[in-house]
């Protein structure tokens, strides 16, 4: 009972921020494919371990897809691989379709759609916690400093 009061309170939250925030962002993995595409391409510019940084974050973002297929209950390699190839075809709204268990070429005209307030909190916090991980490593790498032995 407390599970479900919990859900409904989120849903409510949910739809105060979209009634606040009525700008939308097409769903069922599009953004994060799309997003995480965006990383792929630019990590290569990026010198030293920022670059790798950036992958370990595409990677994160592709993962995202492939929990909405396996909460789903699909093959979530194989539809992630054919939302990755529909997005390298250039189909910019290809997402998951999870009542039928493949890949639309345009999800918003299913209306699979997310709030573009919540995503884009979700995505600063994401990228607030890989900048922390990149500066405690740069703390860390640093020499220690002498000391007077007094």
């Amino acid at each position: 009972l407390d599970e479900a009061e919990r859900s409904l309170h989120d849903a409510l939250c949910v739809l105060t921020r979209c009634v606040a925030e009525t700008r939308t962002i097409p769903g069922g993995g599009c953004a994060e494919v799309r997003m995480a595409r965006a990383v792929d391409i630019e990590a290569p510019n990026v010198p030293g371990k920022k670059a790798l940084a950036m992958e370990a974050f595409a990677r994160a973002l592709r993962a995202i897809p492939a929990i909405i297929a396996d909460n789903g209950g699909y093959d979530s390699s194989e539809l992630v691989a054919r939302l990755r190839a529909a997005h390298a075809a250039g189909n910019a709204l290809a997402g998951l379709d999870m009542a039928a268990g493949d890949v639309a070429l345009d999800v918003t005209k299913l209306g699979v759609r997310e709030s573009y307030k919540s995503k884009l909190h979700v995505l600063l916090s994401a990228a607030e916690a890989a900048e922390m991980i990149l500066r405690v490593d740069d703390i860390i790498k640093c020499a220690p400093r002498k000391r007077d032995m007094e």
